[in-house]
């Protein structure tokens, strides 16, 4: 008897509020479904769930908060939408312990999640900001993609959200790796290792330790977030001029590599659309309110690069 296949996990998070990330994985989630893929959208927002307005479903009466306090189970709190193949599970609802799990508690929601039957795809709609809960589900994804609009707080918070990443992942292997003395001096802004980036910390334990240096970079070549660019001007999302807003991604990836040590890369740009206010308005997914909308489309293209990646994973495992 074959193993069952754990379902792929995406996960959805922006550096700051509004930037659109609920109504990327809700619609993202829309898209997965009609293509024929089992998927569960989670409202992982733990303390500030609202996917349910986007997706026109009432909060549920069992939410994340359940399960993650296991007075439930998956079957439990995951309800049917009205899209075929679409489940939803609501985040955690004025539950103050169930917004702040335990680490314990996170990796054995995320494994239930990945192993539930009957699922091939889980959306993950995160929390905004740098907090250890969504650092944590954002890292743990197969896929991970960072919701930024081409406006300059924007853009820097995306990169804080990254470094945050960047070291919060670090932090996991420093004991394995011996690296915590490092660590602990790069944290300060004027240290004499002369660490102002992550990209010069890599350089640092390279230089102290070349074996330790090569593993460490490898292991976190491994994280590779993706850019996904919202409220485009709609020339730059498709086409042959005005690409101004279009370049904001492709030049914060290479920021990325650059300073970050982190190889981002562009999953998309989503154009400014005025169909997404009247889907919210509506209480509903894009693909019920405006199906031939720009952003729709957009999203769309985005789905089927996901699942053309995902399919080149499987094939390759």
């Amino acid at each position: 008897m074959s193993e069952k296949r754990a379902a792929r996990i995406i996960a959805v998070g922006g550096g700051k509020g509004g930037v659109g990330k609920t109504l990327v994985s809700t619609n993202l989630a829309v898209a997965m479904a009609v293509r024929g893929q089992r998927t569960l959208l989670v409202d992982a927002d733990l303390g500030g769930a609202n996917a349910h307005t986007i997706l026109g479903v009432p909060p549920p009466l069992a939410t994340l908060s359940d399960l993650v306090e296991r007075k439930a189970n998956l079957d439990d709190v995951a309800v049917n939408t009205p899209f075929a193949n679409l489940r939803f599970v609501s985040g955690a609802l004025d539950n103050i312990s169930a917004a702040n799990p335990k680490h314990s508690a996170k990796m054995r929601l995320l494994r239930q999640l990945g192993r539930a039957d009957g699922v091939d795809v889980v959306v993950l709609d995160l929390g905004a900001g740098t907090s250890f809960n969504t650092l944590d589900f954002f890292l743990i994804a197969h896929t991970s993609i960072l919701v930024v609009l081409p406006e300059p707080t924007s853009v820097e918070n995306a990169y804080r959200f990254l470094k945050a990443a960047f070291f919060r992942r670090l932090a996991a292997v420093e004991k394995a790796y011996g690296i915590a003395d490092i660590l602990e001096a790069a944290r300060s802004q004027r240290n004499e290792l002369g660490v102002h980036t992550p990209a010069d910390l890599l350089a640092a334990i390279e230089k102290k330790n070349p074996d330790v240096g090569r593993q460490v970079r490898a292991q976190m070549s491994r994280f590779e977030p993706c850019l996904l660019l919202n409220q485009a001007l709609p020339a730059a999302a498709g086409g042959t001029q005005g690409e101004d807003d279009g370049t904001v991604a492709r030049d914060m990836a290479s920021a990325c590599r650059r300073f970050l040590g982190v190889p981002a890369r562009v999953l998309g740009v989503l154009p400014e659309d005025e169909a997404v206010r009247r889907a919210v308005r509506a209480r509903k997914p894009l693909a019920a309110i405006a199906p031939d909308a720009p952003i729709k489309r957009a999203l769309d293209g985005v789905a089927d690069r996901l699942l053309a990646e995902l399919g080149a994973a499987e094939a390759a495992a």
